[in-house]
């Protein structure tokens, strides 16, 4: 995916730039930060056994708390993860859509008028200098030039070995076998010395994403995610219906532009509103399942829209038009109450509430909604009176701090540069492009059920550095093999192993910086990622100067990426940092060679808390394996910082 992503379990409003981002979900009155999307579900279930008990039942302070009187995952909840489909495949539809509408059939030749009349065969035989060296038999991008009608008047089945060669004046023709359909790159001539454009095009895709980013992140933050999951998507659908109609290279570029603005907010703010209103033991299955399932098939349907629809302008209105379906939504899907809450919209969270109770069949006691209401506005008042504001550059200002932060930064640019780069270099492998995009594609789900399975047994650091350097030694692998299915295999792979990589990567930079600067570190990380994606098309583009280049340049990358993760901290079963000494001194009693598999024997510890812990005591990030929280959550659900961070660099 993919993908790039926030979570909102664990959310962080950039707005209170220091203090906890949402205090009515992340702040524990008893003065503990608690990360929602990473805690045990023990407690949860404890606390939804005792509803009964008044003695023993947990005072009702968070949303979290609320969500066992309504039920964790009722009939609302599973109709709330069903409506997550268009807007998966929205998203998938956005990154993926350009790479049917640019590519172009590999044999291509210059087009001659005057011999129009002559068979395929006989005019390249006549018009198209031959080549020795290369997958081609011919000259792509030259002809020969001559009186073609003299030519023809002499019955001249070959060239004149006097004849100059120069290039292409006509435009060109196609061997459409190998894509058949016309797209925008064949119908404009994309080739040859233009062959740069659809890398171009792909890059200011990207462009328009780094801005969507930051506008949609600050509607979200300012009306809400509702109307911010509207606005993105009606983008989508304005700018990819008009990309139609598109005949030239710049409108072409612009209506990419401003389909990037949808990418990927397009559903990362349907993807938060779910998970915040399911309960935490079932936020594993609805966030990894969601990207596993929807958003895997979404993309690997792709390819086969566009051969059915069979012409590239087709193509952009089928995967464009479904867009509109997004303005249903406000009807359709409940605003965030977490936001509501943070606004002070206290009312209307309830509304929401009673609405779950109505459709779950469910009943919160008046108790319960007393305490969670007080606590609503105690939680408020708390966070107008909070002073100290925090900035990102903050994390610049220590050297272990600063190490870690500029670690996650370049680890992040080259995992994001291997993946996109890999999604992007299926047509240079040798076989069919539609097939082996779908292959590619689908290790997304093996790759997201493998890592819920062992990322809490094996710890983040060594899986990061494992996968990577995988990666990249299958990418190398697929250059010293035949073009075709033996290079193809070893470069899916890689993609298989990236795709572990990128989710850990992900999660990686929201356990390990500070929670007082965390979402706007995260932001800036993910923005980071992609100025690297705007670098994959023309990696991948290398590949008309050396088939091998773009799967070198991803596998020195993959290996190098790999070794640099060796140099961070294990984050696994860890206090997440809250304050900026916390980040300071986070993994210092870690050595290079230790791994969760072989943990080291630790003393205990019988000496009292140094003065102070109290107040900063912290909620384990991941105490037990029941509660592992989507890889990519961590991401996801963390606030809509983006703009905070782009204003502090």
């Amino acid at each position: 995916m993919a993908p790039q992503e926030r979570t909102s379990c664990c959310e962080e409003d950039s707005r209170q730039s220091g203090s906890i981002d949402n205090n009515l979900s992340n702040i524990d009155l008893s003065g503990s930060f608690v990360n929602k999307g990473f805690t045990n579900d023990s407690t949860d279930n404890v606390a939804a056994k005792n509803t009964d008990n008044e003695d023993n039942r947990k005072k009702v302070t968070d949303f979290d708390d609320l969500l066992p009187y309504v039920g964790e995952f009722g009939i609302y909840q599973k109709i709330l993860f069903l409506m997550m489909i268009p807007f998966a495949f929205f998203v998938s539809f956005v990154y993926f859509s350009q790479i049917f509408m640019t590519i172009v059939p590999e044999q291509h030749w210059c087009w001659i008028p005057e011999l129009a009349n002559l068979t395929v065969e006989e005019r390249r035989a006549l018009a198209i200098p031959p080549k020795t060296d290369g997958p081609f038999a011919h000259d792509r991008c030259h002809m020969f030039s001559a009186d073609w009608t003299a030519a023809l008047a002499q019955g001249r089945t070959t060239p004149d070995d006097e004849w100059p060669i120069i290039p292409c004046t006509h435009g060109w023709e196609y061997n459409r076998s190998d894509v058949p359909y016309e797209t925008i790159a064949s119908q404009l001539d994309w080739v040859c010395d233009k062959d740069n454009l659809p890398a171009t095009a792909q890059a200011i895709f990207f462009c328009g994403a780094i801005v969507g980013g930051l506008v949609f992140g600050w509607i979200a933050d300012k009306y809400g995610r509702i109307p911010a999951l509207v606005g993105t998507n009606l983008v989508g659908f304005a700018a990819g219906i008009a990309t139609a109609f598109c005949n030239t290279f710049w409108s072409f570029a612009l209506c990419r532009f401003l389909v990037g603005l949808a990418f990927d907010n397009c559903f990362t703010m349907m993807y938060i509103l779910v998970l915040e209103y399911v309960g935490p033991k079932w936020r594993t299955f609805v966030a990894n399942m969601s990207i596993a399932i929807f958003f895997t098939l979404g993309a690997s349907l792709l390819p086969w829209i566009a051969l059915w629809a069979d012409d590239w302008r087709r193509y952009a209105l089928g995967i464009s038009a479904p867009f509109i379906i997004a303005a249903a939504t406000p009807w359709l899907v409940p605003e965030s109450a977490r936001w509501l809450l943070s606004q002070g919209k206290i009312d209307k969270a309830l509304v929401i509430m009673k609405k779950f109770e109505r459709i779950n069949k469910t009943k919160i006691p008046d108790k319960v909604l007393s305490e969670f209401t007080e606590a609503s506005h105690k939680a408020i008042k708390e966070s107008e009176a909070e002073s100290k504001t925090y900035s990102v550059l903050d994390i610049f200002r220590t050297p272990r701090l600063r190490r870690n932060a500029l670690l996650l930064i370049v680890i992040w640019m080259a995992i994001s540069l291997v993946f996109d780069g890999h999604v992007r270099n299926v047509g240079s492998l040798g076989l069919d492009i539609f097939l082996t995009f779908t292959i590619a594609t689908a290790t997304e789900f093996p790759a997201d059920t493998f890592l819920t399975v062992v990322l809490d047994r094996w710890g983040r650091r060594w899986l990061a550095c494992g996968s990577m350097v995988i990666s990249g030694i299958f990418s190398l692998l697929a250059t010293a093999v035949p073009v075709g299915g033996p290079s193809a295999s070893l470069a899916i792979l890689g993609r298989f192993a990236v795709n572990i990589s990128y989710n850990i990567g992900l999660q990686y930079a929201a356990e390990l910086l500070p929670t007082v600067v965390r979402a706007q570190g995260v932001a800036l990380i993910h923005i980071m990622g992609y100025v690297a994606s705007i670098l994959a098309p023309f990696v991948v583009y290398l590949a008309n100067i050396s088939q091998e280049l773009p799967l070198l340049i991803l596998g020195v990358l993959g290996i190098i990426g790999g070794v640099l993760c060796l140099l961070l901290p294990e984050t696994m079963d860890t206090e997440m940092p809250q304050t900026l000494a916390d980040g300071e001194n986070f993994g210092k009693d870690q050595r290079f060679w230790d791994m969760p598999c072989f943990p080291r024997k630790k003393q205990a510890r019988s000496e009292p808390p140094p003065p102070g812990a109290g107040e900063l005591a912290f909620a384990r990030a991941l105490p037990a394996r029941a509660s592992r929280a989507s890889v990519r959550a961590s991401v996801r659900l963390s606030a809509r910082s983006r703009r905070g961070a782009a204003d502090a660099v």
